[in-house]
């Protein structure tokens, strides 16, 4: 998927198995939308980690053990804009905070370059 930025950030978690629901719900209606209102945010994409493997030196290897099952990624204009007023006013709306954030874990935040983008 090529991107729109120069700059992702990445936010990958697991969730409590019985939380799953709420956790997507108010990911996808609740969370996600306010975030696209800070400026600078361009874009948010999501994913859940599926079993697979992979060929490499001659062997068959299974991947994503131990890796967070969900991960987002914000494309943004600038680095700065996770750390800025709008985005910590925007990440405390709704249910998150209080329904959803106490029962992820095994949470990573990361800011990434993009170095190349190809279709």
């Amino acid at each position: 998927m090529p991107f729109k930025t120069r700059y992702v950030f990445v936010v990958s978690m697991d969730v409590d198995p019985d939380k799953d629901a709420i956790f997507n719900e108010v990911y996808n209606t609740e969370h996600i939308p306010e975030l696209m209102k800070v400026p600078g945010v361009i874009s948010v994409s999501r994913s859940k980690k599926q079993p697979a493997s992979l060929a490499i030196g001659g062997e068959l290897k299974e991947v994503g053990g131990g890796e967070p099952t969900y991960i987002a990624y914000y494309e943004v204009e600038d680095p700065a804009i996770t750390g800025s007023d709008a985005w910590a006013v925007a990440s405390e709306k709704g249910r998150w905070p209080e329904e959803v954030r106490p029962y992820t874990h095994n949470r990573h935040h990361a800011m990434h370059e993009i170095t190349i983008s190809a279709p």
